[in-house]
């Protein structure tokens, strides 16, 4: 009778250690199943972080491909400005160099009062060259 009772104190205990056991592998799987949906939650957030980024890059990349369309035209109406600048810097230099045009610098110039040597530095002529035409101006 003492080994029976004995024998059922011991499977008294180790069921109720194994119970213990068992308590605490259950708590350790609960933790376990938290920290799990946790990272899964966290994968699912970066995910959608780095979808949004990529989406975002896209965006950027076609932005930055239209600026770059956007300032070749730029650069070729420039170009073309630039172009129509020279050519009309040309014509005002052919213009100005033009012995009727100076002519007429000259006697406006005197017209107005002023000297030899100021109508010469004005039109890049000698101070001969203004007497001249001035000669010619009053004659004519």
């Amino acid at each position: 009778m003492q080994l029976s009772l004995l024998a059922l104190v011991l499977v008294t205990v180790a069921e109720i250690l194994l119970l213990g056991l068992l308590v605490i592998f259950f708590f350790r799987l609960r933790r376990s199943e938290n920290v799990l949906s946790q990272l899964q939650a966290n994968h699912e957030k970066l995910l959608a972080r780095l979808h949004f980024n990529a989406e975002l890059e896209q965006e950027l990349v076609e932005s930055f491909a239209q600026r770059q369309e956007e300032l070749r035209q730029l650069d070729i109406r420039l170009e073309q400005r630039a172009a129509d600048l020279r050519r009309l810097m040309e014509q005002a230099e052919g213009i100005s160099r033009s012995p009727q045009f100076l002519r007429e610098i000259i006697m406006n110039g005197r017209r107005k009062g002023r000297t030899v040597d100021q109508l010469a530095r004005s039109t890049g002529l000698s101070a001969d060259e203004v007497e001249l035409i001035l000669g010619n101006g009053s004659a004519g």
